[in-house]
């Protein structure tokens, strides 16, 4: 009985010594709180009051409740933007998830053993490179290569005898997929750089056994690689998935959401209504919205990521 009061003295004392050092660290989580609280709680509260008012930016805004919200449940555009945002899902998350997955095991289990790391490394920086060049430039840079008339990729096919000369971001047919292809390009840097990272903490000895019992590189890839990526997996289908329905700059850049509404997504919707047609509260009403969406579908992933989490430590 005495053993069992000591350990039950002894454990509550480690759960009391863990709590205190826990509060020791809240002291240093005030500033970015007040930092938080005074550049986005404010602002996003803000936008939250100006989405039930009509205002033009100038004067006091006018109450009118939910009026700006039925009006965004039977516009078409609204609608339509979301439906581009998760068109936008695939490029920007799901096809630059499995491509970067396939390359980084490349790079990581096949090229740099045998070419070594300084081959390696030119290639992933290559690789991430969009991810650093300010969107600004990228989107002039596209917009440059794809122009109908003086453009590089239209004066390569004249030079191959295609007589079409396809005017990639100016037919309604044809620019959400040239910006999807662009949105690959810009998002695969990221992806790669975060895998390799996580395929460096992985047991090596794993991969190199299989190897030996003649497994080929597509069954380590699939049993081994695969399996034990799952946190970085989720992280990047989190970030990625954020970004491709809150996308702004390469639309603004490149297309401004057309030819007519071919391309236009909530985060541009949202800034046309404040700044072109002052529609303040109205765009308001499409950030709120927006926010609101982008927060659950967050909470969700990572509420399945910890479910996972927990049950591979069980296992």
């Amino acid at each position: 009985m005495s053993i069992t009061t000591s350990k039950a003295k002894s454990l509550a004392r480690k759960r009391s010594e863990a709590v205190n050092q826990r509060r020791g660290y809240y002291f240093y989580l005030i500033p970015g709180l007040i930092a938080f609280v005074g550049l986005i709680g404010t602002a996003f509260v803000w936008n939250i009051y100006l989405s039930f008012t009509k205002w033009n930016g100038l004067g006091k805004p006018v109450w009118v409740g939910f009026n700006n919200y039925i009006k965004l449940a039977g516009d078409d555009v609204f609608w339509q933007s979301f439906l581009h945002a998760i068109g936008f899902i695939g490029a920007m998350s799901i096809v630059p998830t499995f491509l970067g997955l396939l390359i980084a095991a490349l790079l990581f289990d096949y090229i740099e053993p045998r070419f070594g790391n300084a081959p390696t490394t030119v290639m992933r920086g290559g690789f991430y490179i969009p991810q650093i060049v300010p969107l600004t430039i990228t989107g002039i840079m596209w917009v440059w290569l794809v122009s109908p008339s003086t453009g590089v990729i239209n004066t390569v096919l004249q030079n191959m005898g295609i007589a079409a000369q396809p005017n990639w971001l100016g037919d309604a047919n044809l620019a959400f997929w040239t910006l999807s292809v662009i949105m690959v390009w810009l998002q695969i840097g990221y992806t790669i750089v975060i895998f390799m990272s996580g395929m460096s903490r992985l047991d090596p000895s794993l991969s190199e056994a299989a190897q030996i019992d003649g497994a080929s590189w597509w069954q380590r890839f699939r049993i081994i690689i695969l399996s034990q990526l799952g946190p970085e997996i989720g992280v990047v289908l989190l970030t990625t998935t954020v970004a491709a329905l809150k996308v702004f700059a390469p639309i603004y850049v490149m297309t401004q959401g057309g030819p007519g509404n071919a391309t236009q997504v909530p985060a541009y919707f949202s800034y046309f209504n404040f700044f072109t047609t002052t529609k303040v509260g109205y765009g308001a009403a499409v950030a709120t919205v927006l926010a609101l969406l982008l927060t659950v579908m967050a909470i969700v992933i990572l509420y399945v990521q910890n479910r996972q989490s927990e049950g591979a430590n069980k296992r």
